[in-house]
């Protein structure tokens, strides 16, 4: 790698760092390409990114950013799962290590926060953006839909009772 492109690379994980909502730290040693690509695939279908970089490029790269707590998890084959969604890359990462014993979740980050590996684990847990919005939807839904069921009530019962007399006067007057 020529210095240019060295500069490049941290610098471009240097915005990564700066404007991503959460970072994942793995070790990946003694994954096949097979297992790598398709933990890309699966990083990409969630809206995240996986990216091999050097240990010291990547520790350059923390220099001035929220996540520069990291810097000793650079130690060996390291990788980066980054997302702007808070919970796509923990979850994927996390979901990928409990089938394959060789990839190991080191730590993280959450904004500022630096996330131990039962950090990461717990974030992967919590629901997803869009599923939080569709419960949202649901909750707000529920009492409206409620409130309509309640309304044709009495209307309709009072429909029936007014009914009842009528059949009974007809009744009454045949």
């Amino acid at each position: 790698m020529e210095r240019a492109e060295k500069a490049e690379l941290v610098a471009s994980l240097n915005a990564v760092f700066q404007t991503t909502g959460s970072i994942v730290v793995c070790h990946n040693l003694g994954l096949t390409v097979a297992q790598v690509n398709d933990l890309r695939g699966q990083m990409a279908k969630a809206g995240a990114t996986v990216k091999v970089a050097k240990n010291r490029l990547a520790k350059l790269a923390l220099d001035g950013t929220p996540a520069t707590g990291l810097a000793d998890l650079f130690k060996g084959p390291t990788m980066l799962a980054y997302a702007g969604d808070p919970i796509a890359a923990p979850k994927v990462a996390t979901g990928f290590a409990r089938t394959n014993d060789k990839f190991v979740v080191l730590g993280g980050t959450l904004g500022g926060s630096r996330l131990d590996p039962q950090g990461v684990k717990a974030l992967a847990d919590l629901p997803s953006l869009d599923e939080l919005r569709a419960r949202l939807i649901g909750m707000i839904q529920t009492p409206a839909t409620r409130l309509a069921v309640l309304l044709q009530a009495p209307g309709s019962q009072i429909a029936r009772v007014l009914k009842a007399y009528a059949d009974k006067d007809n009744a009454s007057v045949a």
